[in-house]
């Protein structure tokens, strides 16, 4: 019977039971489609991730799958939660890496930048695309698709607006942290929203107050997935980061942080900067579970 160690991470907090949890199962090698869709299945989470180092390309390699078998890719959370196992345990991955640290994704090499390597915490910060604007929304089907009305999406004269890094997004400005705390999606009208104007979830943000540590309070709607809220989407963060920048309330190369998950009682900080050459999308990730998966 072959054997593979496994652990769940709690991702983008630095305390356990928060943040957005996420399996990491160390596979050693490239395994079958069919068998990381059915380890994904079985574990159940939003997204399962997998790794193993390739010496030929002296990389760590990732990929990651949803419980109904779907690949996903990108900087999101699936990323970062296993490149912080590999800095937890030490796997000496990125300090012998040429030009920076780097991961493939997919196949697709992600920039990355390491710190506070071998303490408890690392902080990790993953390249995203630049961002991209799409389509936006009428405000009255958003606010009908929401549960609220019209005027609770009144911000600086902001549309909902398609953006894109990893993956389109629908971001959503809101007047307050009330209204934000009022959203209750209507699953089915969400979903045809998303069909019609091209993108996957929902980012529901707001701005705080100046003196507060965050410059953003927000919460996601995975229209995919029957509006299921989750509880940090670094996803959408750097879209988010690309549209304030676009609307010039953030500046480039300068880190912002924003705030997810409160609603769901499991607080997130995810932190953006806007640069040249895309999105940094940055955060922590701590281990809460490990264990030894069957096969």
């Amino acid at each position: 019977m072959k054997t593979m160690q496994y652990y769940v991470l709690d991702v983008f907090t630095s305390e356990r039971f928060k943040g957005h949890p996420l399996p990491v199962v160390v596979t050693g090698k490239e395994l079958e489609t069919t068998l990381y869709q059915q380890i994904a299945r079985e574990f159940g989470y939003s997204g399962t991730s997998f790794m193993h180092y390739s010496k030929s390309e002296k990389s760590l390699r990732v990929r990651s799958f949803t419980p109904s078998g779907k690949e996903t890719d990108g900087a999101g959370h699936n990323l970062l939660g296993a490149v912080c196992l590999a800095v937890l345990k030490d796997m000496n991955v990125f300090r012998i890496q040429e030009n920076g640290p780097f991961v493939i994704m997919k196949d697709r090499r992600i920039a990355l930048s390491v710190t506070n390597t071998g303490q408890d915490v690392p902080f990790i910060g993953m390249l995203q695309k630049p961002a991209a604007a799409g389509n936006t929304v009428p405000v009255n089907d958003m606010a009908a698709a929401l549960g609220l009305q019209s005027e609770d999406l009144q911000l600086h004269e902001w549309q909902p607006t398609v953006m894109q890094t990893e993956v389109a997004h629908l971001m959503v400005p809101l007047s307050n942290v009330e209204a934000l705390n009022r959203a209750e999606p209507r699953p089915s009208a969400l979903h045809n929203l998303a069909t019609g104007y091209g993108f996957q979830g929902c980012y529901c943000f707001t701005l705080t107050d100046k003196d507060t540590p965050q410059t953003v309070q927000a919460r996601f709607f995975n229209s995919a997935a029957g509006a299921v809220e989750e509880a940090a989407t670094g996803s959408a963060a750097g879209p988010l980061g690309g549209f304030l920048f676009q609307k010039g309330y953030v500046h480039q190369n300068r880190e912002y942080s924003l705030l997810q998950g409160v609603k769901m009682g499991q607080p997130s900080i995810l932190r953006f900067r806007a640069t040249p050459e895309g999105i940094w999308v940055s955060g922590s990730s701590v281990i809460v579970m490990e264990g030894i998966l069957h096969l």
